[in-house]
């Protein structure tokens, strides 16, 4: 069944708490509308995640979209994601508006401003519909918690708006299925309850057969179909959130598998830079929170962070820098990258106070350079090149890193780990990162930077692992093969057909 277009028909994909599986199923359904020749677009209204990315026009929005965009066959624009929150602190958040920073407020600050907000929501969306046929809307969390309905920009307020039949979303895999979908419905007023169109229960292991008395359950207690039940898929799209590294602890033993250890920092950003990796057959990947003997890893890895000078600190206070240092001493091999470069130097400066009280924080002293915080902050789509090999990344960061006199005379490096030929499409020259002790320290700016194969081997390469072979395609042409993959799963056991007929 095909949708009738007379105006942008719009869809909401809403759950019944956090990480049951939202994007992915508006990403198969961003590329099965696709498929059937729409012009479709994602959107979220509003997005609480560090892990961010860049559009073509060198804005910033959440890495989710982005996903999205790309299964829908487009390229992302921040109207897909008016609203980004980047957490800071426990009880505040950068606020990007429009793809660019905006302020950083306090939760209470931030709910004064959300009649602002909302127009601006509203205002993307309306811009969305203007320019597409159909429109895949994601929720955040749950869509019925009372406390904060009130003042929601992102789940049914904004599916009213938009008119869009819901989608709701539960996770069976963490149990409580039944209660999760009745209880949420509880939850909501009459309006809103009509508002959802059907169910999907997403990660069902075992024989689904075996869930039929379920699915009937469901339907007669509610009065709403189940539009299908997804089983458990070990896909490789992109998670929005780090709910997927919470538990970072050591699974894979260095001794037996030549193993990559990712350092889980609190305030950790970006962490899909490393879903490469995973892709390596005979490799393994760690992200592990406490601090253990690094002998026997082929590199450890500093990942983005949202707040350097407390990740820094919380490095010293744990024990890990200590741990890293006597690594690099025994010739292990590091890389950091964005605010993991940053902490890779002797110095963090932060003279205005971007990260909370103005001062300076002692870096790893790995490499010898020093970073000041500064606004505003660089976002761009890179080309670069690695001693000649090719390579696409994107760039988000406050301040400049360079060495001591540098910093002193305002100059920029005129060497680098990479040389940088492209920013947001205009032709540059440049230079970005540093790498000492033969290369075993390394640092760049550059997220995405193992997206391309033949700099992924390259670094393999490096760390004495040169028999490893990425795939071919470990970038965006990879994960294009993936969306194909997951619509194709979406439309076995989802039906697609009912969906339709709900917008219609």
């Amino acid at each position: 069944m095909s949708i009738e277009i007379k105006q942008a028909k719009c869809i909401a994909v809403l759950g019944t708490g956090s990480d049951v599986g939202k994007s992915v199923v508006a990403t198969a359904l961003c590329r099965i509308f696709s498929d059937q020749g729409h012009k479709v677009a994602p959107y979220k209204a509003q997005n609480m995640s560090n892990n961010s990315g860049v559009t073509p026009e060198g804005l910033e929005m959440g890495r989710a979209q982005i996903v999205q965009a790309e299964a829908a066959r487009i390229a992302p624009h921040v109207d897909m994601n008016p609203v980004l929150l980047k957490p800071v602190t426990q009880i505040g958040s950068q606020v990007v508006l429009l793809g660019k920073v905006h302020k950083d407020l306090s939760a209470a600050e931030y709910h004064r401003e959300k009649a602002k907000l909302w127009d601006t929501a509203c205002g993307a969306l309306d811009r969305l519909r203007a320019g597409n046929d159909v429109l895949v809307m994601e929720g955040a969390g749950s869509c019925a918690e009372v406390n904060l309905m009130a003042r929601d920009i992102v789940n049914l307020k904004m599916a009213a708006y938009a008119k869009a039949p819901v989608i709701l979303t539960a996770d069976i895999d963490r149990g409580g299925v039944f209660a999760q979908i009745v209880g949420t419905l509880a939850c909501l007023n009459k309006a809103e309850q009509d508002m959802i169109a059907g169910f999907i229960i997403n990660r069902f292991r075992g024989d689904i057969a075996l869930f039929k008395e379920g699915v009937a359950w469901i339907e007669k207690k509610t009065d709403k179909p189940v539009f299908g039940v997804l089983p458990w898929v070990n896909h490789r799209i992109p998670n929005e959130d780090s709910v997927v590294i919470e538990q970072a602890v050591a699974k894979i033993d260095p001794a037996k598998t030549p193993t990559v250890l990712v350092v889980r920092t609190p305030h950790i950003s970006n962490f899909t830079d490393f879903d490469p990796l995973f892709q390596v057959d005979g490799l393994g990947v760690d992200f592990v929170e406490h601090p253990r003997d690094l002998a026997a890893y082929k590199a450890v890895i500093l990942p983005g962070s949202k707040s350097t000078r407390s990740d820094l600190n919380w490095l010293a206070r744990t024990g890990w820098a200590s741990k890293i240092q006597t690594y690099v001493k025994n010739g292990g091999h590091v890389l950091g990258v964005c605010g993991g470069y940053q902490m890779l130097g002797t110095k963090v400066h932060d003279p205005h106070g971007l990260e909370g009280t103005p001062g300076d924080t002692d870096g790893l002293g790995l490499l010898p350079l020093e970073t000041v915080l500064k606004a505003p902050k660089t976002t761009t789509i890179s080309r670069f090149e690695w001693d000649g090999v090719p390579g696409l990344g994107y760039e988000i960061h406050m301040g400049r890193t360079v060495s001591a006199d540098r910093i002193a005379s305002g100059k920029p490096e005129d060497n680098g780990l990479l040389r940088v030929k492209e920013r947001n499409r205009q032709a540059c020259t440049d230079f970005d990162g540093a790498a000492a002790d033969f290369g075993r320290v390394m640092g760049t700016y550059m997220h995405g930077f193992f997206d391309s194969a033949p700099i992924l081997k390259k670094w393999l390469s490096l760390l004495g692992l040169g028999k490893l072979e990425p795939p071919e395609s470990c970038g965006l042409h990879g994960r294009d093969r993936q969306y194909d993959m997951l619509a194709r799963h979406f439309e076995t056991h989802v039906d697609v057909a009912a969906i339709v007929s709900a917008m219609n």
